[in-house]
């Protein structure tokens, strides 16, 4: 049986130019029990559409575990390491979320008190909202008038000792009702952006690098991003940007001798550019919170050397330069017209492609408004590959 791919409803702030390949609506199969033949399907259109939507599914968190697990069998451990955030108090991710006991692959996240959840007695869950994490909040006023912000623009990945996730999957069993608001950027633009209430908002790196002037794609293939050790414990004590895309530099960060034990071999560098293993393309991935260095490779030798940037290499390590610089390449791919906030409905199952897009926790809830969501992504068992040598001399 083939599968049936519908484009994903665009809001009216979108552009339908830059969604042309984005986002598909899987109909007429169950993901929960795919076929080998449905399954090659689903994993080729993953990788070709960025994002995939199944509605009205009814899926345990065995399954959830083993479809995520299909998309790389060799794959075992949550994300960050089964049970790692939780014994990590300092991290910021600690309370966001709860292990299912007998799935540790698979988080509880959300809102609200849920009781007898899938040997959970009961959990405690709180939306991650802006107000705890930017240098800057929306009143309290304007809060109440709807708006909010984009909390924060991210990868699902440790970004130490294990390799980012190829594919996270999300499942809504529990969607509050609500008014829409309106996600404020606050960064002198007047960017506004309507979203749902409790949208989860993505933007495509291949577009973010599809858009880059030619300079910033000349540099983006030649560089590789070291992060910090232990990020979410590094970055906890400084506050981010009001568009959510990366961190103010006050020096606030944890030093890194506060930091828990950590080993130079377990702290990661990658591309700041990943390579589609299905189509080909590239992709403009960073998660600019936890990124502390970039590293820059010369030109070829024989490339035209006019208006490139650091055309003899570098190796950045201040991060005010590192962030400023970031920000630059990625700030444009989250304009408005750009995101696709999905409007979650109950028993929706949304597939998207971890290391070809980037994405975000948007707006508030009242304590009252229960969201319960199941989320699972495996630690990988390879690392993104880069640009190849034929990309960078066609970009640089």
């Amino acid at each position: 049986m083939t599968i049936e791919l519908a484009p994903l409803p665009l809001p009216a702030s979108a552009d339908p130019s830059k969604f042309t390949d984005f986002g598909r609506e899987v109909k007429g199969v169950d993901p929960g029990n795919l076929t080998p033949e449905q399954f090659s399907e689903v994993y080729e259109a993953l990788y070709k559409h960025s994002a995939l939507l199944f509605r009205n599914v009814a899926l345990t968190p065995e399954q959830q575990y083993a479809l995520t697990k299909a998309f790389d069998p060799e794959s075992e451990s949550y994300g960050h390491g089964n049970n790692k955030t939780e014994s990590t108090k300092k991290s910021i991710l600690h309370p966001d979320l709860k292990t299912i006991p007998r799935v540790p692959q698979v988080q509880l996240i959300g809102n609200g008190m849920v009781y007898d959840h899938e040997g959970l007695e009961s959990a405690a869950l709180k939306h991650p909202s802006h107000t705890t994490f930017h240098k800057t909040r929306v009143s309290e006023e304007d809060e109440r008038k709807g708006y909010t912000r984009f909390y924060r623009w991210h990868i699902d990945a440790a970004l130490y000792d294990y390799n980012p996730p190829r594919v996270t999957t999300l499942y809504g069993i529990k969607v509050p009702i609500g008014p829409r608001q309106i996600v404020r950027y606050d960064d002198g633009t007047g960017d506004e952006l309507p979203v749902p209430l409790g949208t989860t908002a993505f933007v495509s790196g291949k577009t973010m690098f599809d858009i880059l002037p030619r300079e910033y794609k000349s540099l983006a293939v030649r560089t590789k991003v070291r992060y910090a050790p232990h990020p979410y414990v590094w970055m906890a004590p400084a506050r981010a940007m009001p568009t959510g895309l990366g961190i103010e530099t006050e020096g606030l960060e944890l030093p890194l001798n506060e930091l828990p034990p950590w080993e130079e071999s377990k702290v990661k560098t990658f591309p700041m550019v990943w390579k589609n293993p299905v189509t080909g393309e590239l992709h403009f991935q960073v998660h600019p919170c936890g990124a502390q260095e970039l590293i820059i490779d010369p030109l070829p030798e024989g490339v035209k050397r006019d208006g490139a940037l650091y055309p003899d290499g570098a190796h950045l390590k201040d991060l005010n330069k590192v962030r400023s610089l970031l920000y630059k390449f990625q700030r444009p791919a989250i304009a408005p017209q750009l995101v696709y906030p999905h409007d979650w409905q109950e028993r929706d199952l949304v597939l998207f492609h971890n290391r070809g897009v980037l994405h975000t926790v948007v707006g508030v809830f009242e304590p009252d408004q229960v969201r319960a969501f199941h989320q699972c992504n495996l630690a990988a068992s390879d690392a993104p590959q880069g640009p190849s040598a034929p990309d960078v001399l066609k970009w640089a």
